[in-house]
């Protein structure tokens, strides 16, 4: 459990944030699944001890991209714990100003986008916050309460976005969705390519199995800095669901797919978006240590990925 230990990350955090305080970097402001870690209702031995034990407790998965150079700074997914983790963000980008650049959004499902509600005038009674969305995920807003009223009203501005066409920012930022194969109910379904500073990190939280993505997972490591990636279950079996309800790659695919990559590759590749199942956020050392000695990483909060040219992870 050492590893997730709030205080010594963010001293880290502090730390790297002030040598590198000119360079863009992306922070993590959340590793768990939609439903957050514990999920309501949930009565394992580790749900009940994290119940009464916060700091086994994790936010949902988000990231944000922040600009020391112009102060901006973007959130990727307004999780349901978006109020804390604007909070965290405040605080590892030194700025305690209400002043948020835009939210780009992957997909509708619960733990994606329902933190969009906390914009509205229940809540921080946003100006214009411009959330960046695809086609469907855009009418899917527009159309359908409460989600519209945070439109009607200018809580937030819908900005489109297309499949493979970069948005591109002042300071050489630009941000590149791409589509990824999961369950689209309500709309698609995409990662970000994010390039800011020299480098680039590549944010898939949910895809159904990377052999349905055309692109492929090796060459996508090739091809950038960082990958933080979908790490919902860690192997086949954690809950007694068919997997075919749930499709995700299992860390153990993951790691199997790439598992011929050279050592420099492979730890370009951090799992995030984990279940509450899953040992890995459970804190377990055996699997833990998997991960560690076939060269990935298991990204924890508040965990700052510099993409300045001197950046370290």
């Amino acid at each position: 459990m050492k590893r997730f230990a709030a205080g010594l990350i963010l001293a880290l955090v502090f730390t790297v944030s002030a040598v590198f305080a000119r360079d863009p970097y992306v922070v993590v402001l959340g590793v768990g699944q939609d439903a957050g870690v514990p999920q309501m209702g949930c009565t394992s031995p580790f749900c009940q001890k994290a119940w009464k034990d916060r700091t086994l407790r994790r936010t949902v998965s988000s990231i944000a991209l922040v600009d020391p150079a112009s102060g901006k700074r973007w959130i990727f997914d307004a999780t349901p714990d978006l109020p804390e983790q604007f909070q965290l963000l405040k605080e590892i980008s030194g700025d305690q100003s209400n002043l948020l650049s835009g939210v780009f959004l992957t997909h509708a499902h619960i733990g994606h986008y329902t933190g969009l509600m906390y914009l509205g005038k229940e809540s921080m009674n946003a100006n214009g916050v411009e959330v960046w969305a695809m086609p469907r995920m855009k009418e899917f807003l527009e159309n359908n309460g409460p989600w519209s009223q945070l439109v009607s009203i200018g809580n937030i501005k819908l900005r489109p976005l297309s499949d493979g066409r970069s948005v591109n920012f002042a300071n050489g930022i630009s941000v590149t969705p791409y589509l990824v194969p999961h369950r689209d109910e309500y709309s698609e379904t995409v990662g970000y390519r994010i390039s800011a500073g020299g480098k680039t990190l590549l944010f898939i939280p949910d895809i159904d199995k990377w052999q349905k993505w055309e692109h492929g997972l090796a060459r996508a490591t090739e091809e950038n800095d960082f990958l933080l990636v979908d790490g919902t279950f860690f192997k086949d079996g954690e809950i007694p669901r068919p997997a075919s309800e749930v499709p995700h790659p299992f860390v153990t695919e993951t790691m199997d797919l790439l598992k011929d990559l050279p050592a420099t590759e492979r730890k370009k590749v951090w799992f995030i978006h984990f279940n509450h199942s899953n040992p890995l956020v459970q804190g377990s050392a055996i699997q833990l240590a998997e991960v560690e000695t076939r060269g990935f990483g298991v990204a924890s909060t508040a965990q700052v990925f510099d993409l300045g040219p001197r950046g370290e992870r």
